[in-house]
């Protein structure tokens, strides 16, 4: 399903509910595919580069929350433009400074391309700077939700695991996530594009603003 990185416009940027670039590249678990991850969820999140404060932190709290990825049965693999190497030795660091194991692999993109054909970066762009993007992608390759970060903040974990449950909530029940939805909370039933449903309504906004129980949790 998915198309080839290299027939992707530089700088193109990846729209939701398509299928994003394939690409294989060189990671800290061996060569890896975007097509290798179909048939489960994947999350794909970008930093600016290894041995850096901000990153680090998200590295530890996204390692310290893999259990969790896992049980909603979503795969976790990181990019950054530094080395193979770099790599290595940053996870090696933070297994022994702060005993986190970082299981995840870890892509190296020393060129910028996966980068630029994600639309991570400018086409122009000489580093890596602007680089703090996570994608969630289903099991059809189909690119779901999206967030960027500046990188002076962190990402919260607690919402990526927020965002993947509620898209699969949102699969299974055909309902919708409100604001500040957390799993066994209530979801919205979609609504009504009948006019009949609208006037057969028992109040004025039951046909667009409908609590339903989440069955499903």
């Amino acid at each position: 399903m998915n198309q080839d990185i290299a027939s992707t416009p530089i700088g193109a940027t990846p729209r939701l509910g398509m299928p994003l670039p394939n690409f294989t590249a060189r990671t800290t678990h061996g060569v890896k595919s975007l097509s290798d991850f179909q048939g489960s969820w994947l999350v794909l999140f970008s930093h600016p580069s290894d041995f850096t404060p901000v990153c680090t932190s998200e590295f530890m709290a996204i390692a310290r929350a893999a259990e969790r990825f896992a049980a909603l049965d979503c795969a976790l693999m990181a990019l950054s433009i530094d080395s193979l190497y770099s790599h290595f030795a940053w996870i090696r660091l933070i297994h022994e400074r702060f005993d986190v194991k970082v299981d995840f692999p870890i892509i190296e993109d020393p060129t910028l391309e996966i980068a630029r054909a994600y639309g991570m970066v400018p086409p122009d762009a000489r580093d890596a700077s602007t680089v703090r993007y996570t994608y969630f992608i289903d099991p059809r390759g189909l690119l779901r939700a999206s967030t960027c970060y500046p990188t002076e903040i962190g990402r919260s974990v607690e919402e990526m695991l927020r965002m993947v449950a509620a898209l699969q909530r949102a699969d299974a029940t055909g309902h919708l996530a409100p604001a500040g939805w957390e799993p066994g909370k209530e979801l919205l039933r979609a609504p009504t594009q009948d006019i009949g449903n609208v006037f057969a309504a028992q109040s004025p906004v039951d046909w667009f603003y409908a609590p339903v129980e989440d069955k499903t949790s």
